[in-house]
């Protein structure tokens, strides 16, 4: 395997120019898609070396229970320093097991719970709750999909911007946004240099959700209006996996987009530009991590094999 175990860890800073320009030069719904695509593969590609080079570190523990052949010279050649890196990897497996873990438990518990608070509402699309505080997001499952608002945010919006709230939450649950967020999420806890790619879907997929309730209501200013006020009075949603009109990010920079014309749909930006430039690089990083943690998966399966005695 050599060194190119180690590549997956850092091909993510190949990402990190397109996490920044996607939010300027893509469509949010191509951004969107990309950065999470983009973000999904590398994680996944640096678990599996990571976990291919704690194996090597397990095996060099006393009682460990794995077949004494896995801690032979001829195995532990694989890895490049691998008294000191193959230990290390066990904790740092664990701790980003750990946090994913965590982080799908509280994604399902708040929604289990937001549902349980909604089970004698009508089994309406839309459940207005009677509070105090302002907030409103999208809650996604259970037995259909509605969004919540309390009657003090709703307060604070003129009717037309009220459409426009309502409108924003909708395109988030028909395009699934909550998907996107949670991808994004435990891929930024399985390796920490895909944290600008979290950031960057955090964003877009706001920016996805207010071009469609733009159109929606056919009304750009009513919409960045609503997005102004509400993230000035309201608290967000109860957890990041989920979306909302005032999540926390540049709110100044969706209302300046939203007085601007809407953005151009393209599937793929044009390769000689900035952008273009950035998703490509984006694109070969993911291809080589995808084909250094095959290569590594192959030839750790195959030294492992000859080295396991039948």
């Amino acid at each position: 395997m050599g060194v190119f175990v180690f590549l997956p860890l850092v091909l993510p800073l190949t990402a990190w120019p397109i996490a920044r320009l996607a939010e300027q030069h893509l469509h949010p719904r191509t951004a969107t898609r990309l950065l999470t695509a983009v973000a999904a593969v590398m994680a996944l590609c640096s678990t599996v070396c990571l976990a291919l080079v704690m194996v090597v570190g397990t095996a060099q523990l006393p009682g460990n229970p794995l077949p004494d052949g896995w801690s032979d010279p001829e195995v532990r050649a694989a890895v490049p320093y691998d008294e000191v890196v193959g230990k290390a990897a066990i904790p740092a497996l664990c701790a980003v097991l750990a946090a994913s873990a965590r982080a799908l438990w509280r994604h399902g518990r708040v929604r289990r719970r937001a549902h349980r608070a909604l089970a004698g509402l009508p089994g309406t699309g839309v459940a207005v709750l009677p509070d105090d505080v302002p907030y409103a997001y999208a809650l996604p499952g259970g037995r259909r999909d509605r969004v919540v608002v309390s009657t003090a945010l709703l307060d604070c919006l003129e009717p037309g911007e009220r459409r426009a709230l309502f409108a924003h939450e909708r395109a988030h649950l028909a395009a699934r946004h909550h998907r996107f967020l949670l991808a994004v999420r435990l891929a930024a806890l399985a390796n920490p240099f895909l944290r600008p790619l979290r950031t960057a879907v955090s964003y877009t997929a706001e920016r996805w959700a207010d071009e469609a309730a733009a159109r929606a209501v056919g009304d750009r200013r009513a919409v960045a209006t609503a997005i102004g006020k509400a993230a000035l009075v309201s608290r967000g949603t109860p957890v990041a996996t989920l979306a909302g009109l005032a999540a926390p990010g540049p709110v100044p920079r969706r209302v300046a987009a939203l007085l601007g014309p809407a953005p151009a749909v393209r599937t793929w930006p044009p390769v000689f530009t900035s952008v273009g430039l950035a998703a490509w690089a984006a694109a070969a990083g993911t291809a080589v991590s995808a084909m250094s943690s095959a290569n590594a998966a192959v030839t750790m399966f195959l030294i492992l094999r000859a080295a396991t005695p039948f």
